[in-house]
């Protein structure tokens, strides 16, 4: 009789012990979804993961998660990030995650933006850090002075690509990314065609952003860059419209007037008032316009204009007077179809 008792004893405590496995162990999320978010701020404590957990209602048994969670000594070891929980992930499983830090990568899918503000704004909605943290920080002259930057220039240091980022990156970390792969494009090929281009890489990037805005014909980039770069050689303002857009921040506008270029005068992106490159970029251009800059084809372009087929294709000429036939072509279908 007593072994009898001691045996059923012995099954009911393993059994309540492998049903205690199976509550840690097992499936423990209770959100319906493929995968769950969880965000932890830099400088949460516990009891704040305590509350979204709960808020959330991600597991089942959020009892259980708490004390499993100080036995493993989650509590002392907090790291913020963004971290993914699989629907059916069990509680174990995801505490360990937690302790160790094994973030989920957030990807940058950096595109084109016009301006600081934008650039901001879209990082500052992926990551920690938010858009008036980014901004400060490119607004920062001390912060960009020890790369060789400014305010006006900060933008070049942003190479369009896919990057992966951890969430809870500050904006300086975001920063010393951006820097450590600007290097890495500008590699020694690159720089030597710049170089043989008369221009700085920096120069470089501020022309292609010029050329992204007038055209997305990647098999005329190198012609404009050519009118652009032997405008610059003979000390010519680039006349350029794209920039007479951005100096007014009218970005929509189908056609630059007179009215325009004289309101933005004062502007040093005014390349029809001003010799020489802007002080920025007017955009964050592709690799591929950038490579098309460095790739400039050699000719005795001076000027360009869009056709009036509005193909988006460009007619070039050597002369003025062949430049304003062109133009005048252009002019007048613009005004055939009433577009101001």
């Amino acid at each position: 009789m007593v072994k009898k008792l001691i045996l059923v004893l012995i099954v009911l405590v393993l059994g309540a012990a492998g049903y205690g496995i199976w509550k840690v162990k097992g499936p423990g999320t209770s959100f319906e979804s493929d995968r769950y978010w969880l965000y932890i701020k830099t400088g949460s404590d516990f009891n704040s993961l305590l509350q979204i957990i709960s808020r959330d209602t991600v597991f089942r048994n959020p009892g259980l998660f708490s004390f499993v969670a100080k036995k493993m000594k989650l509590p002392q070891k907090i790291k913020a990030g963004r971290y993914e929980i699989k629907n059916g992930a069990n509680i174990w499983g995801v505490i360990q995650k937690l302790v160790k830090g094994e973030q989920t990568p957030v990807n940058l899918v950096i595109t084109k933006f016009r301006t600081k503000e934008d650039f901001a704004k879209f990082a500052g909605q992926k990551l920690e850090c938010d858009s008036v943290d980014i901004i400060d920080y490119l607004n920062n002259p001390d912060s960009l002075q020890v790369a060789g930057l400014d305010t006006s220039n900060v933008l070049t240091a942003v190479i369009p690509n896919t990057y992966s980022f951890f969430w809870n990156t500050s904006a300086s970390g975001l920063f010393r990314r951006l820097l450590q792969e600007e290097k890495k494009f500008w590699k020694e090929e690159r720089v030597d065609k710049a170089r043989n281009l008369g221009l700085t890489t920096q120069q470089v990037y501020i022309l292609a952003s010029i050329i992204e805005e007038e055209t997305n014909k990647y098999d005329e980039m190198p012609l404009m860059a050519s009118v652009y770069i032997n405008r610059l050689n003979r000390g010519m303002p680039l006349g350029a419209d794209p920039t007479i857009k951005f100096a007014i921040r009218n970005f929509g506008a189908r056609r630059v007037t007179r009215v325009m270029i004289n309101e933005s005068a004062a502007s040093p992106y005014n390349t029809y008032k001003n010799k020489g490159l802007p002080p920025g970029p007017i955009c964050t251009p592709s690799i591929k316009t950038i490579d098309a800059v460095l790739n400039a084809a050699s000719t005795q372009y001076l000027y360009f204009c869009a056709k009036p087929d509005f193909s988006g294709y460009h007619s070039f000429a050597v002369t003025e007077n062949e430049h304003f036939r062109n133009a005048r072509a252009y002019q007048q279908a613009l005004n055939r179809l009433k577009i101001k």
